[in-house]
């Protein structure tokens, strides 16, 4: 199955991030085949930015992401999103990428299941 899961909301304030990304996470530890594709917008943007320093016990969104990249996942940000906060031009986790509405439309076509957060 190939899963498609778009986030809004920023990584810390809210849980949607962390459950989203335990769902992924679950989802291809339950098959590893698997495909998660995740599409960061708006203020889930912040998610893919390196070195988050996060209280012991709490949850690190950048683990996450990492883990999910590691096990062969996609994580994509809206340009646009990225460009009105400011952060288009900052370096972003190894694997995470900027992207595009387009890239969103065709990664929404080709999804078995789409999952919003």
């Amino acid at each position: 199955m190939k899963y498609l899961i778009i986030i809004n909301d920023a990584p810390y304030g809210t849980e949607k991030a962390y459950n989203a990304l335990r769902l992924a996470m679950q989802l291809k530890r339950d098959n590893g085949n698997n495909e998660i594709r995740i599409f960061l917008m708006a203020d889930a943007a912040f998610s893919a930015l390196p070195n988050q320093n996060t209280p012991t016990g709490y949850y690190n969104i950048e683990r996450m992401l990492k883990s999910i990249l590691n096990k062969g996942g996609h994580i994509r940000i809206c340009g646009t999103c990225a460009d009105a906060r400011g952060i288009k031009n900052l370096a972003l986790i190894e694997g995470a990428e900027i992207s595009t509405m387009a890239e969103l439309a065709v990664w929404t076509m080709d999804a078995d299941k789409i999952i919003t957060f």
